[in-house]
C-alpha cells in the first residue's frame, strides 16, 4: 500500500502541475511563464524524495512537451523540458525545516535557471538583438519569468512549511 501511495501522489502532483501551467499569470513571447507548475512538482521532491521528485519533473517536463511542446531542436526535448523539470526534485534533498524548504527550492529552481539558459544561449541564439551576446540575453529572458515563479514557489512553501508542516511527512495522508 505504501508504494501505491507514494506512486498515487506522484501521479497527482504532475496532474496538478499540468492543471496549473493552463493557468499561467503572464506567458513569454518565444516560450516560458509565470505559473505556480513548480509548487506541487518541488512539494512532492520533499514528501517523497529527490527520487520521486525528479521522476515526477521529468514525466510532467514529457507531459509539458506533449500538451504544449515546441521542438525546435533534439536537445531542446532535454533541456527544455526533460532536464528543466526533472532537476526541480533535487529540492527533496534538503531537509523538511523552513531553511531546508527555501534553500531546496532555490537550488531546485536554479538548476531549471540554468538548463533553460543553455538552452536560450545555444539553441535560440538567433532570438537574441542583433549585437547582444546569445548568453547574456538568454539569462536576461529566463530570469524576467524565473525570478516570479521562483518567488511564488518560496512563499507558497514556505508558507505550507510554517502554516502546515505535517504535509511534508509522508506518514501523514494528505
Amino acid at each position: 500500500m505504501y508504494k501505491t501511495r507514494k506512486l498515487t501522489e506522484i501521479a497527482v502532483s504532475v496532474a496538478l502541475a499540468a492543471v496549473l501551467s493552463f493557468f499561467a499569470i503572464y506567458k513569454m513571447p518565444q516560450g516560458g511563464s509565470v505559473s505556480l507548475t513548480m509548487i506541487p512538482l518541488i512539494f512532492i521532491a520533499f514528501r517523497r524524495g529527490p527520487l520521486a521528485g525528479i521522476a515526477a519533473g521529468v514525466i510532467y517536463g514529457l507531459i509539458n512537451l506533449a500538451i504544449d511542446g515546441v521542438i525546435y531542436h533534439p536537445m531542446s526535448i532535454l533541456l527544455d523540458y526533460v532536464l528543466a523539470f526533472g532537476v526541480l526534485g533535487v529540492a527533496g534533498f534538503f531537509p523538511k525545516k523552513v531553511w531546508g524548504i527555501a534553500t531546496g527550492t532555490v537550488v531546485g529552481v536554479a538548476g531549471r535557471f540554468i538548463s533553460s539558459v543553455i538552452s536560450g544561449a545555444v539553441l535560440f541564439a538567433s532570438y537574441a538583438p542583433e549585437g547582444q551576446n546569445p548568453w547574456v540575453y538568454s539569462l536576461i529572458y529566463q530570469s524576467t519569468y524565473m525570478v516570479p515563479e521562483l518567488i511564488i514557489a518560496l512563499v507558497v512553501l514556505i508558507f505550507i512549511a510554517l502554516k502546515m508542516p505535517a504535509l511534508f511527512d509522508p506518514k501523514k495522508k494528505l
